[in-house]
């Protein structure tokens, strides 16, 4: 399989939109949108938060992002990051793959890897009893994922569900304990 090219970045789909309707109303002073794609869920966050910060994997993906958003950084998962933040937003690339031609869907082993290694990257920036949102799929091992998310000092609820044609998605909420 040919590599996706890093020109393009993730344009919002029905997960994007599922996501942005169950965060719409969440507040505070700080919130990062994490492997943010095109900034849509950031824009959404920039209306009741005071600074939002996206990040992302792909340069292109946060020149995108940073046409709505004013603090784009390009890194892996929170990695680059000091700031303590209210509310983490992430749509985890969750596919169940055997390696990452497209950072932005393939998750590795079931779907899981990727995602674990995000979720670690975001539980270093999250302030105490702050929250982490996250996306996964039925197409993916997301009850593991919920496990191993639990196993790095999150406790977890599934906030909302949506079945679509080929997959369940699956929104997680976290609270670092």
């Amino acid at each position: 399989m040919q590599k996706k090219s890093y020109n393009e970045y993730y344009k919002p789909a029905d997960d994007t939109l599922f996501f942005a309707d169950n965060i719409k109303n969440e507040k505070g002073k700080t919130a990062l949108d994490m492997g943010t794609g095109s900034g849509y869920l950031g824009k959404i966050l920039s209306n009741n938060f005071e600074t939002v910060v996206a990040t992302d994997i792909n340069f292109q993906a946060t020149k995108k992002a940073h046409e709505s958003i004013e603090c784009c950084i390009c890194c892996n998962g929170a990695d680059a990051i000091k700031l303590d933040f209210d509310l983490i937003v992430c749509n985890l690339p969750y596919l169940p793959s055997d390696e990452i031609n497209d950072p932005a869907v393939d998750g590795m082993i079931e779907g899981v890897d990727v995602p674990i290694q995000m979720i670690s990257s975001a539980s270093n920036v999250l302030k105490q009893t702050a929250k982490l949102i996250y996306m996964t799929s039925s197409l993916a091992n997301y009850l593991e994922l919920i496990k191993r998310t639990e196993l790095l000092g999150f406790s977890t609820k599934i906030l909302a569900k949506k079945k679509l044609f080929f997959e369940e998605l699956v929104l997680v909420e976290c609270i670092k304990s």
